[in-house]
């Protein structure tokens, strides 16, 4: 989920201690869906109307994680689009509907409010996401615990996150916030120290299991594997940026180069926070205009003008999608990556067109079956093609 401000108050200074632990650990995903169109950041940075709700779900997921003394725990949405572990917090002056219970600070022994620097008060934060859902609160310490699937704990003292007292817009109701896994300095990755060094893997999966890799644990290699380079964007810090030379619509290859979407420092973010792929206004035509030349179906309506949809009650009538990545990193797309049957037999295509001032986007159903490994030590990001849901079974 691609971040439009975030704004905080003063700099902070914070050192991160983690527990003894092994040099890996893998956590259970909890996968779940629901109708809020909060994964499709479409709207201009002017205050443009937000991405309308569509038919088709969109697929979050989840990690558990407990916070404070005695732990409490809370589910929270990966995203390696944002950089800020936050939570909702009691008191709520604004809160969204949250099903499970609330995060009380007073009932947790190790919970600091973080002091600015300059002027020795609360420091607040303020997150806006490109839907205008926010979360405003303040900056706060506590002991963070993970509990990893070999059953051992990683606890994380003085773990510096977000307590939400103001939380709006399109937010899930079965979430208690968002966890950022980018590149920043107070991302879950950056905050577990350097002995894990930042490496983070995950396998997503339509239905069935899948899970999250920190460090040992999450080095992608073997056979089928293919590794692109990783960027950074002085724009967007911490975001991880790949370079997309090309996409493929079955034989029909459509280059980047000599349209303005070209680049050779990074063009498209890889967001675990984003359901669908988004790609500039022209480019995005041209691929879509090659899938119309290949499918037969007669062209409908779908449930948003911006979706290319048919009348067909299965997604064999669309091509298959090959990424290109710089490095020669080629990624064949299995369909249900790039197209979704919604309601009353309508097959769509789950790629949309942004604006100039969007970020192209590379979302998580694009990344389904795909076991993706981030490296930013060595400034890599590798694929290897897995049936995710057998993987740890």
């Amino acid at each position: 989920m691609i971040l439009l401000v975030l704004q905080i108050i003063t700099s902070l200074l914070f050192t991160a201690t983690a527990s003894s632990s092994p040099n890996g650990f893998t956590i259970d995903l909890i996968h779940r869906r629901s109708n809020s169109s909060r994964r499709l950041p479409y709207t201009d940075q002017l205050g443009g109307s937000p991405y309308a709700n569509t038919v088709f779900d969109t697929t979050e997921y989840l990690m558990k994680l407990q916070i404070g003394t005695p732990p409490f725990e809370i589910e929270v949405v990966i995203d390696t689009g944002s950089e800020i572990l936050w939570t909702q917090c009691l008191p709520c002056l604004n809160c969204y509907n949250q099903l499970a219970p609330i995060f009380d600070p007073s009932k947790s022994s190790t919970y600091k409010e973080r002091r600015c620097k300059t002027t020795d008060h609360s420091c607040p934060y303020e997150l806006i996401y490109a839907d205008e859902s926010y979360s405003k609160g303040v900056f706060a310490t506590d002991t963070v615990t993970i509990q990893s699937t070999s059953g051992q704990a990683f606890v994380m003292p003085e773990f510096t996150f977000g307590c939400g007292h103001n939380n709006a817009g399109t937010f899930n109701p079965e979430t208690s916030g968002i966890v950022g896994l980018n590149m920043g300095a107070l991302s879950l990755t950056s905050q577990m120290g350097d002995k894990y060094h930042g490496l983070l893997s995950y396998c997503f999966s339509g239905k069935g299991t899948s899970k999250i890799n920190f460090g040992d644990n999450a080095i992608v290699s073997g056979d089928g594997t293919v590794s692109t380079d990783l960027f950074m964007k002085t724009g967007k810090p911490g975001y991880y940026f790949l370079n997309l030379d090309a996409i493929s619509v079955g034989e029909n290859r459509i280059e980047t180069l000599g349209t303005p979407f070209y680049a050779v420092d990074g063009n498209i973010a890889i967001d675990s926070g984003s359901t669908y792929t988004h790609l500039p206004q022209g480019y995005c035509n041209q691929v879509k205009e090659a899938v119309e030349t290949f499918v037969q179906a007669d062209r409908v309506p779908g449930p948003d003008i911006r979706l290319l949809c048919y009348n067909s009650d299965s997604i064999e009538i669309f091509p298959v999608i090959t990424m290109h990545f710089s490095g020669g990193a080629d990624l064949v797309l299995e369909r249900y990556n790039m197209y979704e049957v919604g309601r009353g037999g309508v097959a769509c295509m789950t790629l949309v067109c942004g604006g100039p001032t969007e970020v192209p986007i590379f979302g998580n159903r694009a990344q389904n079956n795909i076991l993706i490994g981030y490296d930013p030590s060595s400034l890599l990001v590798s694929f290897a093609p897995t049936n995710c849901s057998a993987l740890w079974s």
